[in-house]
């Protein structure tokens, strides 16, 4: 392409197919916040079609909330102006959206869950881009994703890796194993929330168990654990959220698994822990933490004006078609 050719959106590039299919090659976005405005008008809770079950929600450049759903994989669009909504995309019976992201040329990425799978959808017309299944694995769970220059990077909280899927120029899918201090726990959530560095040269990933940040080189997938001050981990680390040198981190109460743990789970709450990163995300200072009563076991965060969007996932109530779920707001 000569310097004189305008370069094609990733919108048109991913425009001539309906759905590519790609497998998982071995190989050797920047996370950011809306500047818009908020008024006190704007509704500070909204409501998500009943059953919904949701985990992810991103905002872009315009006031709209996209939520995914763990039930079929469906994408639900809110005006944060208005608190109303409608399904953007249908998803599909035996899929999820679990995390998401929205990039500048209005391309949604989908984090596929059990699936193992990522699929890119454009925001304006709900139609399905692409799809990626980028593991093989018996029991993956692709978590949560960020962009980050050419690619969108995914977790897998099941396996010791990241998937680097291309953002719209071609190319194959890279697999980032997870070395360095990192050490995978069986039978339980390890990579889940991730956003870049502050120098945009690498990324930071959570360990849900125990709860632990791991800052990781994009060359090597080398991960080193930062250090945490003011507060001894962040267990049940869920959504990650980076504005310049402020790390959010939604930690959710413990997974139910006996009747004394259901009452444990009830009386903990759930909070968003929000820290100072030093320039090299080699350490993180707890600066304070937010809870609210409307919390019911939040997930994913995203940003609009001096405001946090937050969907809660209820992960403490039946997981049912009539159980009702929504997102509140609160302030950054």
């Amino acid at each position: 392409m000569s310097p004189n050719q305008a370069r094609p959106s990733r919108r048109t590039v991913l425009g001539g197919a309906a759905a590519a299919a790609l497998t998982l090659a071995a190989g050797a976005g920047t996370a950011s916040a809306a500047a818009g405005t908020v008024t006190s008008a704007w509704p500070t809770e909204f409501p998500l079609p009943d059953g919904w079950l949701p985990e992810g929600i991103t905002i872009g450049r315009k006031p709209y909330a996209y939520m995914g759903s763990r039930a079929n994989g469906a994408v639900y669009r809110t005006d944060l102006r208005t608190g109303k909504g409608g399904v953007l995309f249908e998803g599909a019976t035996g899929t999820a959206s679990i995390g998401l992201k929205l990039d500048r040329d209005g391309l949604l990425y989908l984090a596929g869950g059990a699936g193992g799978t990522a699929r890119i959808v454009d925001s304006r017309s709900g139609k399905l881009k692409a799809t990626y299944q980028l593991t093989d694995n018996a029991a993956p769970f692709i978590n949560d994703v960020i962009l980050l220059g050419d690619r969108a990077w995914f977790t897998d909280s099941r396996d010791a890796v990241l998937y680097g899927v291309p953002r719209g120029r071609g190319g194959e899918v890279r697999s980032l194993p997870l070395g360095g201090e990192w050490t995978q726990t069986p039978d339980v959530n390890n990579a889940n929330g991730i956003v870049d560095t502050p120098d945009g040269r690498g990324l930071i990933v959570v360990k849900s168990t125990p709860g632990e940040l791991y800052n990781v080189n994009l060359k090597t997938g080398e991960a080193k654990k930062i250090t945490l001050k003011g507060q001894a981990n962040v267990a049940n680390g869920d959504g990650l959220l980076r504005i310049g040198r402020t790390l959010y981190v939604v930690q959710n109460p413990q997974t139910l698994i006996s009747v004394w743990d259901l009452y444990v789970t009830r009386n903990r709450q759930s909070l968003v822990s929000v820290w100072d990163l030093d320039a090299k995300a080699t350490t993180a200072t707890l600066k304070r933490t937010i809870t609210d009563p409307r919390f019911d076991v939040p997930t994913t965060a995203a940003r609009w004006g001096d405001r946090l969007y937050l969907v809660n996932a209820r992960f403490t109530s039946p997981q049912k078609p009539e159980t009702t779920f929504n997102g509140v707001a609160v302030p950054a």
